[in-house]
């Protein structure tokens, strides 16, 4: 599926396609609708990048506990905790 921003919304947002396309991402994360990944995999972002992004407008990255409890159980099966 493609969405078509017509031209002038662009012109009007004073953002360029690529940043306009960060934006729209970072909201869907903010929201909860996507994942980290999906938001890099879409935009070209690197962790480091992504990060960064989140850090420039004080978002912070979501994980709640049930990540953390599943990071622990991946960690402790590969007798890393």
């Amino acid at each position: 599926m493609s969405v078509v921003i017509p031209d002038d919304i662009l012109q009007a947002s004073k953002m360029t396609e690529e940043e306009l396309k960060l934006e729209i991402a970072l909201m869907l994360y903010k929201q909860g609708k996507i994942s980290s990944g999906k938001v890099r995999t879409w935009t070209g972002l690197t962790v480091l990048e992504f990060q960064h992004e989140l850090a420039q407008r004080e978002l912070c990255i979501n994980y709640d506990v049930e990540e953390f409890q599943s990071d622990v159980k991946t960690l402790r099966s590969l007798n890393l905790l």
